[in-house]
């Protein structure tokens, strides 16, 4: 068993990807495939209201954010991220990352992940070691499991849960019916385990 200040590489789940010639058309929705300068990421929530999405940090790049077809859906307006590619992360450490981005005038919002499922922000008081969870990424897809591990403002996933380069900033939430309460956004691996950051502190 793994000490609390037991530490594992970290791996950043951005990749390299071309930005392609923007058209009109445009939409923006939680799990959506997202493109900035050359990283691929995925969109983990629209805050409909206030017409402002949100992915992980370190996906954050110079020049507009676009979907896959390389239309402009909006600009990050603010980020933060102590995600280091390669870097010895203890439990006890504070992971720090996230991006806000204003959503183009023109843009549809919406709140629904690609499974038809409504994402509603929720708190991630109550998640503990061996509770359901779930995530989706624009190259995974939705794939579930448990809790592995709690740590401090950020947790692991295991039993099912997986997660490929390009997945960081998507979603990750607790089944409700027909819909999905946000806890965490997805940002690396630690070790093998898939992490996410708390929902909350973001």
């Amino acid at each position: 068993m793994r000490s609390l200040m037991a530490a594992a590489a970290l791996t950043v789940a951005s990749v390299l990807a071309p930005v392609a010639h923007a058209d009109p058309g445009a939409a923006a929705y939680p799990g959506m495939e997202i493109r900035q300068g050359t990283n691929l990421c995925t969109l983990g929530y629209v805050d409909v209201g206030q017409r402002v999405a949100y992915t992980a940090g370190h996906c954050r790049a110079p020049g507009p954010v676009t979907d896959r077809a390389g239309r402009p859906i909006g600009v990050p307006i603010s980020s933060q991220s102590t995600v280091i590619q390669g870097a010895v992360i203890a439990t006890d450490q504070v992971i720090t990352d996230y991006q806000q981005i204003a959503l183009n005038p023109d843009v549809d919002v919406n709140d629904v992940l690609p499974d038809g499922r409504v994402l509603q922000s929720g708190a991630a008081g109550g998640l503990v070691a061996g509770a359901p969870i779930c995530h989706f990424g624009v190259v995974s897809g939705e794939s579930c499991g448990t809790v592995e591990r709690v740590n401090n403002r950020w947790f692991t996933m295991t039993n099912g849960v997986v997660s490929q380069k390009g997945d960081s900033g998507g979603p990750v939430y607790v089944v409700d019916g027909d819909r999905a309460v946000l806890v965490g956004l997805f940002n690396s691996t630690w070790g093998s385990f898939p992490a996410a950051v708390f929902w909350p502190t973001v």
